[in-house]
């Protein structure tokens, strides 16, 4: 019984929202000679938003900063900026590989030697 009702009452709305469409449809028309709106040019998508950048992204910055370690500093100091690093980061995953920029290594080494307190011995790495 109610799903009757409601049915009732739907077919209710939708015949009084298309009689309403019928009844302005049926309203006479402006002449040809009105002033009618000029067309507009399609709506064009707003441009995306620039994307947040960290401080040291809008620093002026080399395309060789993001260059692998090794073509920066040469083959062999970027191994052991890499062995170093892997020495003292107690991360799963760190990124200590000489494929990396070498600011990102020299980030990881600081981060994990800034985690040693007072008192405590850190490595002979977080010296250098």
């Amino acid at each position: 019984m109610k799903i009757a009702a409601s049915l009732l009452g739907l077919s209710l709305s939708l015949g009084l929202s298309l009689t309403a469409c019928q009844q302005q449809s049926a309203a006479p028309a402006e002449p040809a000679s009105a002033a009618a709106p000029a067309p507009t040019a399609p709506l064009e998508a707003a441009p995306a938003p620039a994307p947040t950048q960290t401080p040291a992204e809008t620093s002026p910055a080399t395309p060789a900063a993001d260059a692998p370690c090794r073509d920066q500093i040469g083959e062999a100091a970027a191994t052991r900026l890499a062995e170093r690093c892997r020495m003292v980061s107690p991360a799963t995953h760190p990124p200590c590989n000489a494929a990396n920029p070498c600011a990102l290594i020299q980030n990881e080494i600081d981060r994990s030697c800034a985690m040693w307190k007072d008192g405590e011995n850190p490595p002979k790495e977080c010296e250098a």
